[in-house]
């Protein structure tokens, strides 16, 4: 398979779960009361989604500004994945955005365990956050493989 073709492949796939990250921060309160349908009763994972669910309820209830906060999360999600269509485009004049991306992944691991911790966010939730930063990395450093064969390639051919 063609190397421009796996980047695209990959970055289309970023770009998509980027956008759908984003989109599940606004319906916060209907997502986690179906998240919350969906869990094993009086697991760990039940009391901590139910835990979430009630307290994403009464903020709505009281404070329902607040939740413009999550407005912007999902802003930033799709701001984001607006980002990588330079690379989509031209993957080798737009590789930094490539190695941005591969950074902020890596920062999600530090992140999560300090902020988490001082937020109070129980281990096993922090590390599943972390497996977004491990997940997200992976077709990113694909994509960078392939466009340094790309460079290297046209390297030869001058």
């Amino acid at each position: 398979m063609k190397k421009h073709t796996i980047i695209k492949r990959w970055l289309i796939f970023f770009i998509v779960s980027l956008f759908f990250s984003g989109l599940t921060a606004i319906p916060l309160e209907t997502g986690l009361g179906y998240l919350l349908s969906l869990t094993p009763p009086s697991s760990a994972l039940d009391t901590w989604i139910s835990k979430v669910y009630e307290a994403i309820k009464q903020t709505n209830t009281n404070y329902p500004f607040l939740s413009y906060g999550y407005d912007w999360l999902a802003f930033a999600h799709f701001t984001l994945a607006i980002l990588f269509i330079g690379p989509l485009l031209n993957p080798v004049k737009n590789k930094w955005v490539i190695e941005f991306g591969i950074i902020a992944c890596l920062l999600v691991i530090p992140f999560a365990l300090v902020a988490g911790h001082y937020r109070s966010i129980p281990l096993w939730w922090r590390l599943i956050d972390c497996a977004f930063g491990i997940v997200g990395i992976i077709p990113l450093l694909i994509c960078r493989n392939n466009i340094k064969k790309i460079e290297s390639l046209n390297t030869k051919n001058k």
